[in-house]
């Protein structure tokens, strides 16, 4: 009767293991699933399956996850999909142009301490007239520059 009972459990015990999917079996039936989505890959390990892949957004994430979840013989779902990383351009500077009045303010304090030259600002454009040294040239355009007009016209004549 003891041995009835113990080969009575062990063949239940063997029906009940033989009933669940075995982990390529599951894997197979996930890949006929997602086959639409090439994007992502599923592997699984007694019965715990794992998501790997690029997802474009959270709700696709979520929907892959659910679509996994249905497959009979899954026990738990392990969801490693990734965003992809957005094309990040290096932002361009700002450009900061004063207004005329600062502006012509400014450039008037600069171009004081020139002899001979002249300056008019007007719709953000200095324009330089009068002579100057060459030596001088390069600290006066320089200084000018660092006020951020719209454009400089050099109209200076070098002595």
């Amino acid at each position: 009767m003891k041995i009835r009972s113990i080969l009575l459990g062990m063949s239940l015990v063997i029906s009940l293991t033989a009933c669940n999917p075995k982990d390529a079996d599951i894997e197979k039936a996930i890949a006929e699933k997602l086959s639409n989505t090439p994007e992502i890959q599923v592997t699984v390990h007694e019965g715990v399956a794992t998501i790997v892949g690029t997802c474009d957004d959270e709700a696709f994430k979520k929907n892959i996850e659910r679509t996994v979840k249905t497959v009979k013989g899954v026990k738990t779902v392990v969801n490693n999909c990734q965003f992809p990383e957005p094309n990040k351009e290096p932002a361009a500077a700002a450009v900061i142009i004063n207004s005329d009045a600062d502006l012509d303010k400014s450039v008037h304090k600069v171009v004081d301490s020139y002899d001979g030259v002249s300056v008019t600002v007007v719709g953000g454009i200095v324009t330089l007239s009068g002579e100057i040294k060459k030596d001088q040239l390069q600290p006066l355009m320089q200084s000018i520059q660092e006020l951020k007009p719209k454009k400089v016209d050099n109209k200076l004549t070098i002595k």
